[in-house]
């Protein structure tokens, strides 16, 4: 059997995450779920033009979502279906660290399992293929949990002196999981 990108990249530790996160990052070839996230506005109009090239959420409020993985053995693209927005990211495995291609940035996390959660913590960004300096990098919070069969989810992401550029949290029910043709 061949192992998911994240069981891969975090080795022994994936076996410590709560079972519905093992779950979801054990899935295999095109799967939709739908959930529900909360999410909030970006703070500044900055904050805002970035959201928009990234296509994160840019409005407050509880939305019903759809979430659609492509989930190979090396990598997986992410298509996160918020109202109005549609969010793409790519994943894949670089020296042990999870990267993470979203619009012009490449976030380059460690995997974490803490008390069954999947921590990501940032190491390093680039934009447009350039490093970030530190004083520039970007505030991010990571975290999935399980409980049943949803996997949830707690996303925020800023910027020093910009503010909140994107932060959603909720859940995707695995068990709406379906095959996307």
């Amino acid at each position: 059997m061949t192992l998911s990108l994240y069981a891969t990249l975090m080795g022994a530790a994936f076996t410590e995450l709560a079972p519905a996160v093992r779950e979801f990052h054990s899935s295999a070839g095109r799967v939709a779920f739908d959930g529900w996230a909360e999410t909030a506005e970006p703070q500044t109009r900055v904050a805002r033009s970035i959201a928009r090239l990234l296509g994160t959420p840019q409005r407050r409020g509880r939305h019903a979502i759809r979430f659609e993985l492509d989930a190979r053995p090396a990598t997986e693209t992410w298509t996160r279906y918020f109202p109005g927005r549609t969010m793409r990211s790519r994943m894949g495995g670089h020296g042990g660290d999870l990267v993470e291609q979203l619009g012009p940035l490449r976030l380059h996390f460690g995997l974490a399992a803490q008390e069954g959660a999947l921590v990501m913590q940032l190491r390093r960004v680039r934009c447009f293929g350039v490093p970030c300096p530190r004083w520039l990098t970007p505030r991010v919070h990571a975290v999935e949990t399980g409980i049943g069969r949803e996997l949830h989810f707690d996303v925020r992401g800023g910027l020093p002196g910009i503010g909140t550029v994107a932060a959603y949290r909720g859940h995707l029910d695995l068990s709406t999981a379906r095959p996307v043709p």
